[in-house]
């Protein structure tokens, strides 16, 4: 869940871009219209890749949110992202609070782009009185859908080429058929096992490998809306890693404060194995090696 100060930043900077570029971009071409590629924006380049890996050369992606330094939740849209939205034939969003701005930005770009929102299209939901998680990339499932939502949507937008869009969804899916198999893998040999985490980020590929997170949820919680700890939910914390009552701590490394620092090095002197996670593509990775990557730390952190 983004917090209000986020959201802020965020709209903040979605607003600026639109009283920038004013009423003349909203003349711009939308879709991929005469164009010999599909032009396609993502809000991250995590679903930049995906497209990337689904459209081949037939694609042109734009990804707002790429420096793997970057903090996603500080992101601040410039003239430029409006212009591509009203270009855009495909464009992908997360949804569930975490990118707002993409939603401020297509309404004021006059774009009539197939928008694919992630979140609603993994169907994932909260129980009742609860905040969903929405980093549904996470989700080894719900990616494989998502594909499936890229390739119809390419198809759509370009259908000359939609049998080579289904063939590279296809064999996206087969590498993450792959993944499912090493992420079953670690739960057939420590399912059970207690983790902690920084942040709710990585929980779906927790939840799959058969793990528990163990963090106390008002730790979780003010972390992710960069709020201060409450003193007993940071004790509880450090406590799970100074007396190893957890077998790894998963640590969004992508951002950070005092009090997460704080866990880190706790576990470090504790000689619990951090393993790292971000929110964006490191760079030079796909987004299955990237995965890969992960999932390999944490096998070695379970060992």
């Amino acid at each position: 869940m983004m917090s209000a100060q986020r959201a802020r930043v965020l709209g903040a900077g979605a607003a600026l871009a639109l009283s920038a570029l004013g009423a003349s971009a909203c003349g711009s071409s939308s879709g991929a219209g005469a164009a010999e590629t599909v032009p396609v924006v993502a809000s991250t380049n995590v679903y930049g890749d995906i497209a990337r890996q689904i459209g081949g050369d037939r694609v042109k992606v734009t990804s707002f949110i790429s420096d793997p330094a970057q903090d996603p939740h500080s992101f601040e849209a410039g003239t430029r992202t409006r212009l591509a939205l009203s270009k855009a034939g495909v464009v992908i969003e997360n949804g569930g609070g975490y990118d707002d701005f993409m939603e401020t930005l297509l309404r004021g770009s006059g774009s009539k782009a197939r928008v694919l929102n992630a979140v609603q299209i993994s169907g994932k939901t909260a129980p009742k009185g609860e905040e969903p998680n929405e980093h549904v990339w996470y989700d080894l499932p719900s990616v494989a859908l998502l594909a499936d939502r890229i390739s119809a949507a390419l198809a759509e937008a370009a259908p000359g080429d939609a049998r080579t869009f289904s063939s590279n969804a296809a064999a996206f899916k087969a590498r993450l058929k792959a993944l499912e198999e090493k992420v079953a893998a670690v739960r057939a040999a420590h399912a059970g096992d207690g983790v902690a985490v920084t942040e709710p980020v990585p929980v779906y590929l927790l939840e799959a490998a058969g793990l528990v997170d163990r963090t106390p949820e008002e730790f979780a919680e003010a972390v992710e809306e960069g709020d201060d700890v409450p003193p007993r939910a940071l004790r509880d914390t450090l406590a799970l890693l100074t007396d190893r009552k957890v077998r790894a701590l998963v640590a969004n490394v992508q951002t950070s404060g005092p009090q997460t620092d704080r866990v880190r090095k706790a576990a470090a002197g504790a000689g619990v194995p951090v393993v790292p996670v971000t929110e964006t593509l490191p760079a030079g990775r796909d987004y299955v090696a990237w995965m890969d990557g992960t999932i390999a730390a944490l096998q070695r952190a379970l060992a």
